[in-house]
């Protein structure tokens, strides 16, 4: 798992550092971890992580986009928390990279988890 701690002179954090990180819900459940990131290529701001869920060691884990907007680190669980709830992950759409091009899609995914757009 990776430790998303800032770095020391910094108030910026590496995605190596985000990778791995747990992802709770509001109630501190688990609720899956942070696979990688999605960072818009003009502004380079991140836009979305995709966390894993499910499966088994590893096996049969499906990958989620979740708005960068809908996470907040908490030092208190090491990881971040959401308002997402795992019920909402069975039924979300899963990543895929034909999804990116289709804003629609994304005005979809935004609206599902209450989260701000970012553009």
């Amino acid at each position: 798992m990776g430790s998303a701690q800032p770095h020391m002179s910094k108030n910026v954090i590496s995605s190596n550092d985000v990778q791995g990180t747990n992802v709770y819900d509001m109630s501190a459940n688990k609720v899956g971890e942070i696979d990688h990131l999605m960072i818009d290529k003009p502004s380079g701001r991140v836009n979305y992580a995709v966390m894993s869920f499910g499966g088994f060691l590893g096996m049969g884990q499906d990958h989620y986009p979740i708005p960068w907007t809908s996470l907040k680190y908490d030092t208190s669980v090491d990881g971040y928390v959401t308002g997402i709830t795992a019920a909402q992950l069975k039924d979300a759409p899963t990543y895929g990279d034909s999804a990116w091009d289709d804003r629609k899609w994304e005005t979809n995914l935004h609206q599902r988890y209450n989260a701000p757009y970012y553009w």
